[in-house]
């Protein structure tokens, strides 16, 4: 298969995944669309492209960690790990019910599920964990993180910044899905995040901007992480919060909120 047919397989994915999202949603009746939307690219590729994993073997102890700090988008993660094997799709429909390992923060309860997250800005102190045991255990496997903007507006998210660049932790990557919006209005009104690139810089990691909807440009900064030494690495992926439903997009009330039958057949007819 060649590279752009690969491209194209991943975007017939990607509208493959919203939809799954957005049913998920539905069902459930509750949950955060907006920022799993702006995030389908990421995982797809991390999953799909980039990760060394092994569904059939959640802790196998080699794996790459990706560590979803942002941990409210659970319709991304679960829709990701079901569709590569990790559990059955059918569990999709017990999202947000009671008894189900499929809760509306990510929890270790869930195969495939490295950290439970969802009190924001933790996620990439315990990445540097991950990193520096790999170290320690002279071991290659890696830790990829993502952020959401509104969560790096959080101290302690600074601090860990701080840390894995003393520690020359290039084994780590964070991620920032960067899709302008938070759940309550825009980054730039709340806390403004800018000249964010420049920021980590200037904290000491590599740090690679780009479009985080486009998958050659994902997998290009992911091949870029690989092979740089000595520093930790920072994608700064700019998204669209709500990406690929009109009117999701870019709108702070579908950070938390499930669509309901009608507004599901309305996404529907667009995520083809």
């Amino acid at each position: 298969m060649s590279a752009t047919a690969d491209i194209d397989s991943l975007k017939k994915q990607a509208y493959q995944f919203r939809r799954e999202i957005l049913e998920t949603l539905e069902t459930a009746g509750s949950g955060h669309p907006g920022g799993s939307l702006s995030a389908v690219e990421i995982f797809i590729t991390l999953y799909g492209v980039v990760m060394n994993h092994r569904p059939a073997e959640p802790l196998w102890d080699g794996r790459d960690r990706f560590i979803v700090s942002k941990g409210h988008v659970t319709p991304v993660t679960y829709v990701t790990l079901a569709n590569f094997g990790y559990f059955p799709k059918e569990e999709l429909k017990t999202f947000r019910k009671f008894g189900s390992r499929l809760q509306g923060h990510v929890t270790k309860k869930t195969p495939g599920v490295e950290f439970n997250t969802g009190s924001l800005g933790h996620g990439l102190s315990y990445a540097n964990g991950v990193g520096l045991a790999a170290k320690l255990k002279k071991q290659d496997f890696k830790a990829y993180c993502i952020m959401g903007d509104g969560e790096i507006q959080e101290g302690s998210v600074w601090e860990a910044a701080m840390t894995a660049a003393h520690f020359k932790l290039d084994n780590v990557c964070a991620i920032v899905d960067y899709n302008k919006v938070q759940e309550n209005g825009l980054v730039s009104d709340i806390k403004g995040l800018e000249p964010l690139a420049e920021k980590w810089r200037t904290f000491g990691w590599n740090t690679i901007e780009v479009d985080g909807n486009d998958f050659a440009q994902l997998i290009k900064a992911f091949e870029t992480f690989k092979a740089t030494k000595g520093k930790p690495t920072a994608i700064i992926a700019n998204t669209l919060k709500g990406k690929g439903v009109p009117f999701m997009e870019l709108k702070s009330a579908w950070h938390g909120k499930a669509p309901n039958k009608e507004q599901l057949a309305d996404a529907l007819k667009v995520l083809y």
